[in-house]
């Protein structure tokens, strides 16, 4: 079977009169600098249909098509056109950038479809970089400051400056350090006062004018042994004062709980037993004598 459709091809490609579908660009790597004009070449030759049907797509994660049915699509539509089958997109931006796929369909013809593709790079200069520069640190710290651009077409290159003086990689007196001009990473292994300054990076790629960031100052201290060592005996000693004052105050009592005593009741027996009748007429008897006794006096 397999014989057969090969043999046919070779028939229909060797036989007289017979003209393929071709497709081809004559451009098929396009590279244009951010917010030009990029022209995506295809150029095409039928047997018979002079009027194919052209289709552009778009290969990203996901095919999208860019023109079809005679019309630009999606975000293209106002700022595409088309001459024959070539394309030329309009100020293009970084997100244009990407795989296109020319498609030709000649339904007159014997062998009806042709294809090829054309590969857009858009060069995008660098906008101001991101810098992690550290306001402070303690003399013999390692440090590193890092700067980044994330857009840039191709990679940006860094470079560092320190008090508007470019750092070169023979490095400064008194100051040891590596630049790595790929990552933007400027590393100190010991930082010293001579490190102290203010510091920004610049981002360059070939690709309009390189841009700077911000400079920030960055202040290297010298680590106080002296004021450490105080600070710990001072501590140890206050401690030790706490401990022996909470001694004393336990040995004295003044932390001890004081209580309060309840005088005794007296026993049943130091009670007096209550007066009978008799009794009391007796006593009320002797008041009034020893009354009329005073009154006579």
């Amino acid at each position: 079977m397999e014989v057969l459709l090969v043999s046919a091809l070779l028939t229909l490609v060797l036989s007289p009169g017979v003209i393929l579908v071709t497709v081809s660009t004559r451009k098929p790597k396009v590279e244009v600098q951010e917010n030009e004009d990029a022209i995506l070449y295809c150029e095409f030759k039928t047997e018979h249909d002079s009027n194919p049907r052209i289709e552009w797509k778009r290969k990203d994660k996901d095919v999208s098509l860019l023109y079809y049915k005679k019309q630009f699509m999606g975000n293209f539509a106002g700022r595409a056109k088309i001459e024959g089958a070539t394309v030329t997109l309009q100020k293009v931006t970084y997100k244009d950038a990407g795989v296109y796929h020319c498609e030709i369909t000649a339904s007159m013809d014997d062998v009806k479809l042709g294809e090829t593709n054309v590969t857009l790079r858009v060069l995008v200069a660098p906008g101001i970089p991101s810098c992690d520069i550290p306001s402070f640190a303690l003399s013999g710290s390692l440090v590193e400051l890092h700067c980044k651009d994330k857009h840039s077409v191709p990679p940006a290159t860094y470079k560092w400056y320190k008090d508007k003086k470019l750092l070169t990689p023979s490095g400064l007196p008194n100051i040891s350090y590596t630049i790595d001009p790929k990552t933007g990473t400027l590393r100190f292994k010991s930082v010293s006062r001579a490190s102290s300054g203010k510091y920004h990076c610049e981002a360059s790629n070939g690709i309009g004018k390189p841009k700077t960031c911000e400079a920030k100052h960055m202040k290297i201290d010298d680590l106080n042994i002296t004021v450490i060592i105080a600070g710990t005996v001072g501590g140890f000693l206050l401690i030790c004062l706490c401990v022996v004052g909470a001694c004393c105050i336990r040995r004295k009592g003044c932390c001890q709980k004081t209580t309060t005593t309840l005088p005794k009741l007296r026993k049943t027996s130091d009670i007096p037993s209550p007066l009978s009748c008799e009794q009391l007429s007796t006593v009320a008897l002797r008041m009034t004598v020893e009354e009329r006794t005073i009154n006579t006096l």
